[in-house]
């Protein structure tokens, strides 16, 4: 008896249509956001990472003390960081 009731469950389910998929209502302007929001970390880094070269450059010709490398190495981990950040949560998604 309760394998009948299984049984007819699955073919009512079965009887519903494939629904098509379709973009959420704001999506379009949810991505033109998120494109502006990536143009800024791409622009802020190509920045940071000119400001310091700037910085390395200044500190190497008056013989300060070296601060800029960890600059630099910051920028380009957060570069990466960065532009990576859809291929890690498409991988935290599927998983």
């Amino acid at each position: 008896m309760i394998l009948a009731s299984v049984g007819d469950m699955y073919t009512t389910l079965a009887q519903f249509g494939d629904p098509s998929p379709e973009a959420p209502p704001i999506s379009d302007k949810l991505l033109k956001f998120v494109r502006y929001i990536t143009w800024f970390a791409l622009l802020s880094g190509i920045v940071s990472i000119i400001y310091a070269g700037g910085r390395f450059a200044w500190e190497k010709w008056s013989g300060g003390g070296l601060q800029s490398p960890k600059m630099v190495a910051g920028a380009m981990i957060g570069g990466v960081i960065a532009t990576s950040a859809g291929t890690i949560m498409n991988a935290v998604i599927d998983f």
